[in-house]
């Protein structure tokens, strides 16, 4: 007996049969490797968008940008740098610490 995928119907009423990717998959395309920066000491520089389509790092020459869906109120949009950064990173979110720009766009993180 083969497993038929049952079908869903979307929000505005159509039935679909197709599954749509896990979004750990879809966010790991927009997430480059940057291993490379995770020695202790290091300092990264970042420019952050808040409430952007996606979560997503884009490396534009030297510049490195963030773009989170998060509202930058009350430290979410930080927590959600911190957390993307940390994947891309390949390291834990508790070995970032966020040195500069806190209220502000122009942030700099400190790998410890």
């Amino acid at each position: 007996m083969s497993a038929k995928p049952r079908a869903r119907s979307s929000p505005c009423g159509v039935e679909t049969s197709w599954r749509r990717p896990p979004a750990r998959l879809a966010q790991a395309m927009d997430i480059p490797d940057l291993s490379h920066l995770a020695q202790s000491g290091t300092r990264i520089s970042l420019r952050v968008t808040p409430k952007a389509s996606r979560n997503r790092i884009v490396l534009e020459g030297d510049a490195l940008r963030v773009y989170v869906t998060c509202i930058p109120e009350d430290g979410k949009a930080n927590a959600a740098v911190q957390k993307l950064l940390a994947k891309a990173l390949g390291l834990p979110k508790s070995r970032l610490t966020l040195i500069h720009g806190h209220t502000a766009r122009d942030k700099v993180f400190e790998v410890s």
